[in-house]
């Protein structure tokens, strides 16, 4: 931005029309050359501001190009006077500093209720009020996410045979409806409220006097996980969400779980006798982020009697006034037997994800639950579940779903992506559209909680929430741990580009 200010005073702009595009620019074509010339034609000086690769919401393998690339292909149009790389998600603060007469965009912002990200609205605004004007091209456009989906390989065979298949069933507007039409239903979230703590570190080296690596504290950061995590990533989803969970018997986070969490959810927390909130400590190494240890803070004792009764009876007054119950039970002791038996009995349609870890391997299994309509389960998960250390997962999971008597199963398998079958046996998988991982932690409940809200819409397949959720979870992976929820809109970006 500061290169923006050196450039206004050294040229004394204000003396000059000026004319703003701003874009991606991933792959130049003949439709760019074309808005650039008639964007020149309009104005003394035309700037292009690019979007830099951290922000760009485009789906897996983009962008193609890097922005120092990209930045390189538009040096070389004549009809551009400068270039910058913006440094924010939209071009607002750019429009503020230059202040330009007019911000050139592309016919398909003509409409701006086609903009998905809603962004455009915001960007006029800041025009009109800096006394310029927004103005759209009348050149033909030739989309770049097209070009690049259909002639440079974005996508491998197994991804581009899974979307097309999808496409068949639905173009991208049926899709939006479908995510729109979830706004109205009413989710309840069960299970524990997780604390977890990345711990940056340097690593000093081993102790001179015994075999221990030391290391020097650099800082840390907190984030939600847990229930709190899963209910984050639902609000720009669904209008209302209710979380009924236990906490320590003291203050521990309680004050950060309130200042973090979104105000549109609705807490309910009861206290857990001679315990602490769970925190879920880990120590990274802050040059490449690996991590080193986890220390946890868990009291896995079952509620006890009068503590079961209080849950029970907040879950027999919140378990009617909702349409979903999302269960993510992590073997910490809060969800019984008494009240898992519960939850399956009353709820109009549950949604079950009952995850090992390294405190509950060999106590922790998921057939207290039974008779209900989803479990998502790692794979690792389904071996241990099931005592196999080797054999077909699709096999497994049939077996599974058998035993436990739930209409559709998915197994999440990391890179390999997810498989599931449904009521009536019919596999699906869903490869991997990771193509950047910084952190695994909250991935798979984050796939989890975007999947959970398509169990009440019965005239959908496993399929397409197979996508939108493993989509999510790509998401989830760039970013550590849970630092933040999952964006419908830019979620929507992405699949309107690999739609084209």
């Amino acid at each position: 931005m500061e290169n923006f200010k050196s450039l206004k005073k050294k040229f004394n702009f204000k003396k000059k029309k000026i004319i703003l595009c701003h874009g991606v620019f991933d792959l130049l074509h003949i439709g760019h050359f074309k808005h650039f010339k008639e964007a020149k034609k309009l104005a003394d000086v035309l700037i292009v501001s690019v979007t830099p690769d951290k922000y760009i919401n485009k789906g897996p393998g983009r962008p193609f190009f890097s922005e120092n690339l990209r930045l390189e292909a538009l040096s070389s149009i004549t009809d551009i006077d400068y270039i910058v790389l913006n440094h924010s998600s939209d071009a607002i603060k750019i429009i503020n500093l230059l202040k330009p007469h007019i911000y050139f965009k592309g016919p398909d912002y003509k409409n701006n209720k086609d903009d998905i990200t809603k962004k455009i609205y915001d960007e006029k605004k800041a025009v009109e009020n800096n006394g310029g004007q927004i103005k759209y091209s009348k050149s033909v456009t030739f989309g770049s996410s097209n070009l690049l989906n259909k002639s440079f390989g974005i996508f491998t065979k197994e991804q581009n045979n899974f979307l097309q298949n999808i496409k068949k069933k639905y173009n991208f507007s049926k899709i939006k409806k479908i995510i729109e039409d979830l706004k109205d239903i009413n989710v309840l979230v069960v299970g524990e409220t997780i604390i977890d703590e990345y711990v940056f570190c340097e690593a000093l080296g081993k102790s001179g006097k015994e075999s221990v690596l030391a290391l020097r504290n650099l800082r840390s950061e907190k984030y939600l996980g847990g229930a709190l995590a899963i209910s984050q990533n639902l609000v720009e989803f669904v209008k209302n969400i209710t979380v009924l969970s236990c906490i320590g018997d003291r203050d521990q986070n309680l004050t950060f779980i309130k200042k973090n969490i979104d105000k549109r959810i609705n807490l309910k927390f009861l206290k857990k006798n001679n315990s602490q909130t769970i925190l879920k400590k880990r120590f990274l190494d802050d040059v490449d982020g690996k991590k080193i240890l986890g220390v946890y803070n868990i009291n896995d004792d079952n509620l006890n009697t009068n503590e079961e009764k209080t849950f029970l009876k907040h879950l027999d007054q919140l378990i009617k006034k909702n349409d979903i119950v999302i269960v993510s039970d992590y073997g910490h002791g809060i969800i019984t037997d008494k009240i898992a038996k519960f939850i399956t009995r009353k709820s109009k349609k549950l949604s079950v994800n009952a995850q090992v870890n390294a405190a509950n391997i060999g106590f922790h299994n998921i057939r207290k639950y039974k008779k209900f309509d989803t479990l998502i389960i790692n794979a690792t998960e389904l071996r241990h579940e099931m005592r196999e250390r080797s054999g077909n997962f699709l096999f497994l999971a049939k077996k599974l779903k058998k035993e436990i008597n739930v209409k559709n199963i998915i197994v999440t398998q990391g890179k390999n992506g997810a498989m599931g079958t449904n009521n009536q046996n019919i596999p699906y998988h869903c490869p991997s559209f990771t193509d950047q991982v910084i952190d695994k932690i909250g991935a798979g409940d984050t796939l989890f909680a975007i999947y959970s809200l398509f169990i009440s819409n019965n005239t959908i397949d496993i399929d397409l929430p197979l996508l939108l959720s493993s989509l999510a979870a790509a998401e989830n992976v760039k970013i550590m741990g849970n630092k933040k929820p999952i964006n419908k809109f830019n979620l929507l970006k992405s699949l309107e580009s690999m739609f084209k």
